[in-house]
Order: C-alpha cells, then structure tokens, then sequence
C-alpha cells in the first residue's frame, strides 16, 4: 500500500473535512476529536459528493438523499444507501495526515 499526503494537522481541526485524490481515488478526511479516518468522498446510493454533506459528530450526510454513515468505520447509519462507505487506512507522520489507497492485484 502507497500512502500519499493529504493534508497536515493545521489544515484539518476536529470537527471539519477535507477532500483529497489519492491513488486515482477521491476521498474524504476527517478529524473526529482529533483522530483521522478517511472514506471515499461519493456516496454508495447515487455517487453524490459527500464533500457537500453535513458531518456532525462522526456521522457524514449525504446532501442528495439523506444517506448517513459512520465515518469511524463506513457503516450506513440511515438508508437509502445499502452499501457501506468504503474507508482508507490513515498514517500521521509528524505533522502530515497521509492515506493509503488498497490496490486490487489482477
């Protein structure tokens, strides 16, 4: 697994996300009481951008539908989404917030 830099700590303060291309994958990162996770950044309903959601707490809003899922670990907290969020392994190194982007071997 490749890790890419998406951010540092100053960028992304609890509570706020960030949006980043990693591996040819968009995806979001968030500080949740100071720890990061990081998901895909569209929706498994309809592939709207949850960038433009609302995140409360740990929970992320899809603006389209109304979808709702658990950051921490991509469970769907509300449907219509019936697929989770698919989430990304994090690394803080210092002062920088990296993901790694699993890669399918053919």
């Amino acid at each position: 697994m490749d890790f890419a830099q998406v951010a540092t700590k100053e960028q992304l303060p609890p509570g706020k996300m960030i949006s980043a291309w990693v591996g040819g994958r968009k995806v979001l990162v968030y500080n949740i009481d100071g720890k990061f996770y990081a998901t895909d950044e569209q929706c498994t309903h309809r592939q709207c951008s949850l960038e433009q959601g609302q995140l409360a707490g740990k929970v992320i809003t899809c603006p389209c539908h109304g979808a709702r899922f658990d950051v921490t670990t991509g469970a769907i907290l509300n449907p219509p989404a019936n697929i989770p969020l698919p989430t990304h392994t994090i690394k803080v190194e210092g002062n920088q917030i990296l993901v790694g982007i699993e890669t399918e071997m053919a």
